[in-house]
């Protein structure tokens, strides 16, 4: 197939994983990268010989056809914005924005220009979760009652040279990690009828720990330790953890609960990982399936072994531009996360349910085989 031209704006470390794994994917073709520090964008285009430009010289070039934006969550919607009305599909990092009257402003843009949007996470598109949503389709646990998902730890500012921003609003674990969590569990049950939760910010400020700021203090304005309860259409329950106060804990990361049966699911922060199906009989891992997003391919900063496929759902969304479908990271999709997490965040402050005002159909399944097609 014809390769679609792809351009980024935004030349930070989450630059350099799209820059490496996009050649994975048949449809993909990086060409440009442009970031406000010049520099950064020269430095990334001498590494992987691609153009820099600046924004505006990248979104009027013609050979590009489609701009990923990874730039700080703040500026996603005035730079998705900026790309849809060059004339550019549009491809945002997580979260595709930080309110719901800004996802349906570019929602509006976007079909008034005939265009697309797509968003991360892509990491449900993994063998692991894909396995996950085929058991739960073939109705190896039944109707699906109930879930829990935990995602927890101490925050950042012990590793982080500058972790101001995740303790500000617009961040905290909800926006910054929830997305992975929310759209997983969206992909596996469909939409969120209604949320209610409980937050708080347990400490007023955190020390950085390394770095040339090591023993500063930065405020805390933002909750940082999340409770909530997310009412799915389907008539399942299912409990949110999410907190940066938390030092340590023995929660499994999603665990989904049916009439016959439970799955426990890796972190869907990853696109590899075990899935374990728990039944009267007993519970064992599911086993290999022969899914390419399952498959270890790189190793992490701690020399873990792991799955990464970033950029499969852009190269899903190439495709289905050239072949007339829906992609499966769309808007819907994104819009609907936003609204659910902002809900959550809302409730806390309120202290009562909310009701979702917007609602989405479940991607399509991402079979081996289909998982397959999108590599080169």
């Amino acid at each position: 197939m014809t390769k679609m031209g792809v351009g980024i704006i935004g030349c930070g470390n989450i630059s350099t994983a799209y820059l490496e794994l996009a050649p994975l994917f048949k449809s993909l073709e990086v060409r440009a990268v442009a970031d406000i520090n010049e520099a950064a964008a020269q430095a990334q285009a001498d590494k992987f010989g691609v153009r820099a430009h600046t924004v505006e010289g990248l979104l009027a070039s013609d050979d590009i056809d489609m701009v990923v934006n990874l730039t700080i969550p703040a500026a996603h919607y005035d730079i998705t914005r900026q790309i849809l009305e060059a004339g550019k599909h549009a491809y945002s990092e997580k979260p595709l924005v930080l309110t719901l009257e800004e996802g349906t402003a570019l929602r509006d843009l976007a079909a008034e220009k005939g265009l697309r949007i797509g968003s991360a996470p892509d990491t449900f598109f993994g063998g692991a979760h894909q396995q996950a949503r085929a058991a739960i389709d073939e109705g190896k646990i039944g109707r699906v009652i109930g879930g829990t998902c935990h995602v927890m730890s101490h925050g950042m500012e012990d590793w982080h040279p500058n972790p101001d921003f995740f303790f500000q609003p617009g961040a905290g674990p909800v926006l910054d990690l929830g997305p992975y969590y929310i759209t997983n569990l969206v992909q596996l049950l469909g939409p969120v009828k209604a949320v209610t939760a409980m937050t708080a910010a347990s400490f007023p400020t955190r020390t950085i720990g390394n770095g040339p700021r090591n023993g500063e203090t930065v405020p805390v304005d933002t909750p940082t330790n999340i409770h909530a309860v997310m009412e799915f259409a389907n008539g399942a329950l299912v409990t949110l953890g999410a907190s940066w106060d938390v030092w340590a804990h023995r929660h499994k990361e999603m665990e989904l609960y049916g009439e016959d049966g439970s799955l426990y699911l890796p972190d869907p922060n990853f696109f590899g990982g075990d899935v374990e199906l728990a039944t009267k009989d007993g519970a064992n891992a599911l086993g290999d399936w022969g899914h390419p997003f399952g498959k270890n391919n790189i190793e992490d900063g701690q020399g873990t072994p792991r799955a990464n496929y970033r950029c499969a759902g852009l190269a899903d969304m190439a495709d289905a531009i050239a072949t007339g479908r829906e992609h499966r990271c769309n808007i819907d999709l994104a819009v609907h996360v936003i609204d659910v997490m902002t809900a959550i965040l809302a409730s806390g402050e309120k202290r009562e349910w909310i009701e979702m005002t917007t609602t989405c159909d479940r991607p399509e399944a991402l079979s081996p085989a289909q998982a397959a097609e999108l590599l080169a």
